[in-house]
């Protein structure tokens, strides 16, 4: 049975002492077991604090990004041992914000999640179409093409540290909408895809996320949709009360 996962992604916000206080109201408001495993995604700069004060709680802290490479000359960038030794063995990759902002192609995530799974690593991996593809009706082709060209060239073995994330970047900050219907459509062929590429059993066990924008009043019905496992919340995730009641959502 594949597991369901709220994952807050806090993007570049919050400082030390707001990230803290953030994590202290999230400790006082979450049930102790909750239906769904949780996450966090605080700055670079905050990763440790947060593993040191969520050590008690069933909440699990991850990175936002992580570089190729083991080590060596590139000025600002963090490796997967950087990570794993400050006690962060989960990582997000292929946000659709550092594909769009900082240029990550298909071939350098390739790169990235080979490097994640190499250091055992789990991931989150993010991808998903503009409002361009959408309109032009290429949206399935996008994913496949994404897919494909990142992530498929993973061993079977593999898939087990692998959480998929789907945001359909039209539906996040551009006043245009995106149904539960269409989450659920998209999921299913992602689903479908993975079962022709690999095979159905890793297709039913993988969890695939929704991404667009996810808020406490349109949580409980997308998350009631099939194929969707849960949610990478962005902005609702940074005021405890909403994350806490999205992950009651399921």
């Amino acid at each position: 049975m594949r597991k369901k996962i709220v994952a807050g992604n806090w993007k570049m916000n919050n400082d030390l002492a707001e990230t803290q206080e953030l994590l202290s109201h999230l400790k006082m408001q979450l049930v102790k077991e909750p239906e769904a495993e949780v996450m966090v995604a605080p700055a670079f700069t905050n990763l440790y604090s947060a593993f040191q004060g969520l050590k008690d709680t069933p909440v699990q802290v991850v990175a936002q990004n992580m570089h190729q490479a083991e080590n060596g000359a590139y000025t600002g960038e963090v490796s997967a041992k950087m990570l794993k030794s400050i006690g962060v063995d989960t990582v997000i990759l292929g946000h659709s914000e550092r594909r769009a902002h900082f240029g990550e192609t298909n071939e350098i995530l390739a790169e990235k999640v080979n490097s994640a799974l190499k250091s055992e690593m789990k991931i989150i991996f993010c991808f998903g179409e503009e409002l361009a593809d959408r309109k032009s009706d290429k949206h399935f082709d996008l994913v496949a093409k994404q897919l494909e060209e990142s992530l498929y060239q993973i061993s079977e073995a593999d898939w087990k540290n692998v959480i998929l994330a789907y945001e359909p970047v039209w539906a996040i900050g551009t006043g245009e909408t995106a149904s539960p219907e269409q989450a659920q459509e998209m999921h299913a062929f992602i689903r479908r895809n993975i079962s022709e590429k690999f095979n159905d059993e890793i297709a039913q066990n993988v969890s695939i996320l929704y991404g667009g924008s996810v808020k406490p009043a349109n949580a409980k019905e997308i998350f009631a949709k099939e194929d969707v496992d849960g949610g990478l919340i962005g902005g609702a995730s940074l005021k405890a009360v909403d994350f806490v009641e999205i992950i009651n959502a399921f």
